[in-house]
């Protein structure tokens, strides 16, 4: 591969540094790092490089994508599934968005497992208790799992993962989906129902559908007067699905019992970051986090030697493809998202 396919790379951990160097060695890519978040200032580092690597918390918005395109950038390779942090309708016929769909299922659905059982049977808390020599169960009380009905909402490869492993716990399993796959819900036996139904019998609702105009704050007010009292609410998809100041008012009124969340909706401002010397200005994740039954982790459901060695190759091999080939199985079609897909495939292949 030559060595004159640049590479700028955005919002750079130590982690990915570490992976992407690896997997880049079958490549030979001329990376540059740079620990920047992109957005409008620090958009100029961008210049002179055909290629971008961008993540989540990176604002790809219009003033962003047309100076990208001004400084010679043709190819934004997103190394996330998620792509609401980028204005597609603004690089739509200037820059081609490509993403990483599916790079460990396993590794998002076993993490929102888990915190399903740390909320339930307490385990974060049980931790610390006994560092301090207290073995009291006082508080510690949980539920059997087994013969609890859970809701997922959305199917695809996660929320699929996700049924499977709780299907093993017992679990009887509602599932809601834009596109139902009734094969799936045959063979693993799971039922597909309207998001109602799905509200009033569910004991647990996790949610691992793509954030869009139609589903942005689908958890709020309204839909939580819906769901059984004490309700478990997990999130490992988008921040901005769940309405926190709404899920606040459930948790202190005791109508949700529970919530798990790795997605915050201004994460931006803290996850991936070191705040631990400093107080949080942000007053809604500061209450969020002074509740005992709330557990928040920084969006580190991907986050598995797996699921990084598969991002790792999957970004670069589209960056190869693009350049070797022209061909762009991941590309981002905002024709289609608009539901003028030239292949009549709308909604499917985004």
């Amino acid at each position: 591969m030559s060595e004159r396919i640049k590479v700028a790379f955005f919002d750079t951990k130590p982690y990915d540094k570490d992976f992407f160097d690896r997997t880049n060695e079958k490549y030979g890519y001329e990376i540059a790092y740079f620990p920047n978040r992109l957005d409008s200032s620090s958009m100029g580092l961008a210049a002179g490089y055909e290629n971008i690597c961008a993540f989540v918390n990176d604002d790809l918005n219009a003033e962003v994508i047309t100076e990208l395109k001004k400084n010679g950038t043709r190819l934004i390779a997103l190394r996330s599934a998620g792509y609401n942090n980028v204005d597609l309708k603004a690089s739509y016929g200037k820059i081609h968005i490509v993403r990483v769909p599916a790079y460990s299922p396993h590794a998002v659905a076993e993490h929102a497992v888990a915190l399903m059982l740390s909320l339930n049977r307490k385990t974060h808390k049980a931790y610390f208790r006994t560092r301090d020599n207290n073995f009291s169960l006082n508080g510690l009380l949980g539920f059997d799992m087994n013969e609890k009905t859970v809701g997922v909402i959305g199917t695809g490869k996660i929320g699929k993962v996700t049924a499977t492993i709780l299907r093993g716990f017992g679990m009887n399993v509602l599932a809601f989906d834009v596109y139902p796959d009734k094969d799936f819900a045959k063979e693993n036996n799971v039922q597909y129902t309207d998001l109602a139904t799905l509200y009033q019998k569910s004991d647990i609702i996790t949610l691992h559908c793509p954030l869009t105009p139609e589903n942005v704050y689908m958890i709020n007010a309204e839909s939580i007067s819906q769901m059984k009292d004490g309700v478990m609410i997990i999130n490992t998809g988008r921040g901005k699905l769940l309405n926190t100041q709404d899920l606040i008012r459930g948790l202190k009124s005791k109508k949700i019992g529970s919530a798990g969340l790795d997605v915050y909706e201004e994460e931006g401002d803290y996850f991936f970051e070191d705040f631990s010397a400093e107080a949080i200005s942000d007053d809604v994740l500061a209450r969020l986090l002074s509740f005992p039954n709330v557990l928040v982790t920084s969006h580190q459901a991907f986050f598995t030697k797996e699921a990084l060695d598969q991002i790792a190759l999957t970004t670069l091999e589209n960056i190869r493809k693009f350049h070797q080939e022209g061909n762009l199985p991941y590309e981002i079609c905002y024709q289609c998202k608009n539901g003028d897909c030239p292949k009549q495939e709308t909604g499917r292949c985004f």
